[in-house]
C-alpha cells in the first residue's frame, strides 16, 4: 500500500507541476496581449477562448499522465481504456463501467481528487481573469477623453 501511495503522491506532484507551469504560461501569452485586450469585445472573446482552450489542454496533458501511468503499471489493457478511466475518474464521473484492480484502485480514488482540486484552480483561475478583463475594461472606458 504504502508504495501505491508513494505512486499517487507522484502523479500528484506532477500534475500540480504541469498545471502551475500551463497556468503561468496562459498568464505570461495574457500579459503580452494586455495593452491591446481590452479594445474591442472580439479581442476580450478571444482572449478567453484561449484561455479556456490552453485550460483544456492543461487537463488533458494530466488526464494523459495518468493514463500513461495506469499502462505502464498493467492495470489497464490498452491506451483507449487508459484515456476513458482517467477522464472519468480525473473529473470524477466515475462511470464504474471501467476498474481498476484492487491493489490500483487507491491511485484512481486519489486521481478524482486532484482532478477535483485541479478543476477547482482552474475555474478560479479563469474567472480572476474575467474580472480582471472586467476591471481593464472598465478602467479603459472611465478614462478622460483627449
Amino acid at each position: 500500500m504504502i508504495e501505491r501511495l508513494a505512486l499517487a503522491t507522484v502523479m500528484v506532484g506532477l500534475t500540480v507541476t504541469v498545471h502551475f507551469f500551463g497556468l503561468m504560461a496562459l498568464l505570461w501569452m495574457l500579459r503580452t496581449r494586455a495593452r491591446s485586450v481590452h479594445d474591442s469585445w472580439t479581442r476580450e472573446g478571444g482572449a478567453i477562448f484561449l484561455v479556456v482552450l490552453g485550460l483544456m489542454l492543461i487537463h488533458a496533458m494530466e488526464v494523459w499522465l495518468y493514463a500513461g501511468c495506469y499502462l505502464a503499471l498493467g492495470a489497464l489493457p490498452d491506451i483507449e481504456t487508459a484515456i476513458y478511466f482517467s477522464t472519468a475518474s480525473f473529473t470524477t464521473i466515475g462511470y464504474g463501467d471501467v476498474v481498476l484492480d484492487r491493489q490500483w484502485r487507491l491511485v484512481g480514488a486519489i486521481e478524482g481528487a486532484n482532478g477535483l482540486l485541479l478543476f477547482g484552480w482552474s475555474t478560479a483561475f479563469l474567472f480572476s481573469v474575467i474580472s480582471r478583463m472586467r476591471a481593464l475594461e472598465h478602467d479603459w472606458l472611465e478614462r478622460p477623453k483627449r
